[in-house]
């Protein structure tokens, strides 16, 4: 028996129609309004990753502006709360549906094999500790310091592990699609 051949294929597309869901309902429902209140970006959408100047500017900046201090705090009350859940559910079970890692890469590697399915994990885990850190640097806390300070490496974090997560995906499903007597 193959790994993942007990996940039907469903449960995934359905996952994913629940990640484009709940993306979609964070980026018209938060991001687009925060930008037209604001004139700036939310900063979970800079994929290049910023530095601790733009969480200070950001905090100015909400500082200034209640309804879009509120409009954040409503987005990580809201799909942020959902969202990095149903993209590691989604990444892990897209890996565990195309099989067995070692068998795609052409040599068995237990130990990379691993690290490669915890991936996904370290990417709810960072994306979580973003939201958190930005509730925390955004808000009266005293800890706001040491957020701010934390607050780009775990973007960097969450935004690198997505990006590796899905490179293997892409491989092992190309592998998948090019393997003679797969299906």
């Amino acid at each position: 028996m193959k790994a993942g051949s007990g996940i039907p294929l469903w449960i995934v597309a359905l996952l994913a129609a629940l990640c484009l869901a709940v993306l979609a309902w964070t980026t018209f429902g938060f991001v687009v309004p925060f930008k037209h209140e604001t004139g700036q970006a939310v900063l979970d959408t800079y994929f290049a990753g910023y530095d601790e100047a733009a969480v200070f500017h950001m905090q100015t900046l909400l500082d200034q502006n209640e309804t879009a201090a509120k409009l954040l705090r409503a987005m990580y009350f809201g799909p942020e709360l959902i969202f990095p859940a149903l993209l590691t559910a989604l990444l892990f079970l897209a890996l565990l549906k195309l099989g067995p890692l070692g068998a795609w890469f052409g040599r068995s590697h237990p130990l990379v094999g691993q690290a490669i399915y915890l991936l996904p994990f370290v990417y709810g885990i960072a994306d979580y500790g973003e939201n958190i850190s930005s509730l925390i640097a955004f808000g009266d806390s005293p800890s706001a310091g040491l957020a701010a300070q934390l607050l780009p490496w775990m973007t960097r974090l969450k935004f690198a592990s997505l990006a590796i997560s899905s490179i293997v995906l892409v491989r092992l499903a190309i592998a998948r699609w090019l393997s003679p007597g797969r299906d």
